[in-house]
């Protein structure tokens, strides 16, 4: 099977202040860190060699995949210092660590279902430099789309709105060979979608494909988006959480190391790492971080 980088180097900024605390691919998915959900949908479709990409809060990410061995998988890291690269500059800077293609490039947020192998065949059928996994746009004013013709080649990429009616939604799972990033720097950001990839289209037609599926897919853009995709996945808590027994958490999400007082009302809220919630407090739908004179509580829609 290819090899695949995840892409975990961003600064998740739709999701401060979550992305304060940890980067994006490590917050918790019902008790579960996302990146290590990735890592293991990868390897029960035989995914086994991997390459993650880091910048933001790197050790939030190495402290809990490692080598990859727990997992079953051969992890590695391409760093990318001083500046984040995109991505595009990203897999460029990754490729001589990859070493083979086609290979996977996987965005650090991704859950989905997607059937690897259906789309690698795909890929390797089309033809294409860069296959992208799609799926019907069923929310056009939130969602920008990718428009395709008749021979599944993607023709350009719209923004949300009227325009991205009856386009499709890339889910963040792509099939690439090395030759879509020629000509893109290794040391400068630089990004695909409205950039890089737009003009290879436009110099070479049907260089990018698209593979349109029936998969299923899970959004953490936001800090409410995250919210509702944990609590619809399950539950969790984290390390070490200390709960008194007079208090009532309900539906909140508990990362490690948190700490409620006796009495405390928490409505579906988001209880970031080492956070201290006094006894009596009440709160609803914020993110609640720090302790003491610096406990903070920012809400979310």
């Amino acid at each position: 099977m290819a090899p695949a980088l995840l892409l975990t180097a961003g600064l998740g900024t739709r999701l401060r202040p979550l992305t304060w605390v940890r980067a994006k691919p490590s917050v918790p998915i019902a008790g579960v860190p996302l990146v290590r959900r990735i890592v293991g949908w990868l390897r029960t479709h035989g995914v086994t060699d991997l390459v993650l990409n880091l910048h933001h809060l790197p050790a939030t990410i190495t402290a809990i995949v490692g080598d990859g061995s727990d997992l079953g998988a051969n992890v590695r890291y391409s760093w990318e210092q001083p500046k984040v690269l995109g991505s595009a500059g990203g897999p460029k800077r990754a490729m001589p660590i990859l070493g083979s293609e086609p290979f996977l490039i996987v965005n650090g947020d991704t859950l989905t279902d997607l059937d690897l192998s259906a789309l690698l065949s795909d890929h390797e059928r089309s033809g294409a430099l860069v296959t992208l996994a799609l799926v019907p746009n069923q929310q056009p004013l939130k969602y920008g789309g990718v428009v395709l013709d008749s021979a599944a080649r993607v023709t350009g990429f719209v923004r949300p709105g009227p325009d991205a009616e009856g386009s499709f939604h890339f889910i963040g799972v792509q099939a690439a060979r090395g030759a879509a990033f020629d000509g893109v720097a290794d040391d400068r950001p630089s990004n695909s979608i409205g950039d890089v990839y737009d003009r290879l289209m436009a110099r070479r037609p049907g260089a990018i494909s698209g593979f349109v599926a029936s998969a299923s897919f899970w959004d953490v853009g936001t800090v409410a988006d995250y919210w509702a995709t944990s609590t619809a996945l399950g539950s969790g808590r984290g390390r070490h959480a200390r709960v008194n027994p007079s208090a009532d958490t309900g539906r909140s999400i508990l990362w490690d190391d948190v700490e409620v007082g006796a009495g405390a009302v928490l409505e579906d809220c988001i209880v970031v790492d080492g956070a201290i919630v006094p006894a009596g407090a009440r709160h609803r739908r914020v993110v609640i971080a720090g302790a003491g004179p610096q406990l903070t509580a920012t809400p979310f829609d």
